[in-house]
């Protein structure tokens, strides 16, 4: 272990400067170990993560059953690709076609996010043979061109020269105006753009269910329902980015079935895997059947991630991790709800189940990045790892392992309200 200070050193030495600065924290700690909800740095001390990896570690850090799966498929196959047969892949296809919203079935194993919601563009254009696209403001959906250029938070659009397919609407979220308010003017926006493009000549509209890195945005249950007949009448598809949402976070199996909507074209990536990468396209029947020339991604549903993907899903049915993200996020958001109502730098609480966030403003109306910053760190040091989004990065974001337990959620909260007591009273001196 060569410590948090020589880590840094090397990441200056030997990775792109775009690296450099990825820690949220002015003294960061050297992270050595995972047990479930449990990280564990080179000195011993142990912290409990309040983030799972960006909501990847959902059945916990080095989960014993899902690890003796994966070492077993390592030692007996691990890669051939798919010109070669192997039953793992098409095992999970099945396992996840019974699981999947409405009529969803079909699917191209990639590895990460931005792959997959690549992948799905592709595929809406292959169908509808239109090349245009509408995505939402504060939203991510990877580091690819066409991804990238529907992202829309300035700091994850480093590409100068993106593409002009991609429209930005309105999301629903707005400083100055209430959710129903904001999601009812991001329809209005939704349908401006389709008349002033032309529907004829846009293929989708991606969208995440809830916006993680854009602040935890959470639409109104109404919204994407609206949203969907409106996309209908226009003969346009909408695309659903569950990376982040998928796989019992929010109390679903997937955020998108809070909605009551099912997407023509659905993507899955990070918790499907619980580390290990893996991460699909799903669609319907009628839109698969667009993409018939061949196609591959190397690496996409190896045997590897494949019998994970299925041990994943096994722990999830087995341990009721959507009932317990539901009842677990219950008592994270009432708790940081009774907070809000003591301290005034906490200007919003938003999400579903175990994927909350909470939004912090100053007095005059200013967003608290600074403070923020000051809050993890202080967290961090009493042995909590809690991560932050948003487009001025001034949203707590609450996104553990779902086996974490109701003792954990009550010291992260006792642990919280000591933060903001000795936050406020520094601002005050």
């Amino acid at each position: 272990m060569i410590g948090a200070d020589k880590i840094i050193e090397k990441k200056k030495e030997y990775l792109f400067p775009s690296s450099w600065g990825n820690h949220f924290y002015k003294n960061p700690p050297e992270i050595v170990k995972g047990d479930m909800q449990y990280l564990y740095d080179n000195t011993g001390k142990k912290y409990v993560d309040f983030f799972a990896g960006v909501s990847v570690m959902n059945c916990g850090h080095c989960n014993q059953e899902i690890l003796d799966v994966t070492i077993k498929q390592m030692q007996t196959l691990q890669h051939t690709t798919i010109i070669y047969l192997t039953e793992q892949m098409v095992n999970l296809a099945e396992r996840l076609s019974n699981i999947l919203p409405g009529d969803l079935k079909r699917l191209f194993f990639c590895c990460t996010g931005s792959e997959a919601n690549e992948g799905a563009m592709l595929l809406a254009r292959l169908h509808t043979g239109k090349n245009e696209f509408i995505a939402l403001e504060n939203g991510l959906h990877g580091r690819t061109y066409l991804t990238m250029s529907a992202t829309a938070i300035p700091m994850w659009r480093a590409d100068p020269d993106l593409s002009p397919k991609i429209h930005f609407a309105k999301n629903t979220y707005s400083s100055s105006k209430s959710i129903e308010e904001a999601a009812k003017e991001s329809l209005k926006s939704i349908e401006e753009i389709i008349n002033s493009r032309g529907a004829e000549n846009i293929a989708a509209l991606i969208a995440e269910p809830i916006q993680g890195n854009g602040g935890i945005i959470t639409p109104p249950l109404w919204y994407f329902k609206e949203l969907k007949a409106l996309l209908e009448r226009n003969e346009i598809l909408l695309i659903i980015d569950e990376v982040q949402t998928g796989f019992a976070r929010t109390g679903k199996m997937f955020a998108i079935e809070n909605y009551g909507v099912v997407p023509d074209i659905m993507t899955v990536a990070k918790a499907l895997g619980n580390g290990m990468p893996i991460s699909a396209f799903c669609a319907n029947e009628e839109v698969a059947k667009s993409f018939v020339k061949p196609s591959a991604s190397t690496l996409g549903g190896n045997p590897v991630s494949s019998a994970t993907a299925m041990a994943v899903l096994d722990y999830i049915e087995k341990n009721d991790l959507c009932n317990k993200a539901s009842i677990l996020g219950d008592i994270l958001k009432s708790g940081l709800e009774k907070l809000q109502t003591k301290f005034s730098i906490i200007k919003d609480i938003r999400g579903l189940g175990l994927m909350l966030g909470a939004e912090l403003q100053l007095e005059d109306g200013q967003p608290a990045t600074e403070i923020t910053d000051i809050i993890l760190e202080k967290l961090k040091d009493r042995g909590f790892i809690v991560g932050k989004n948003g487009i001025n990065r001034n949203v707590l974001a609450f996104q553990p392992p779902l086996i974490i337990t109701e003792e954990n959620i009550n010291e992260l909260l006792d642990n919280l309200k000591d933060v903001l007591e000795e936050v406020s009273t520094e601002v005050i001196d």
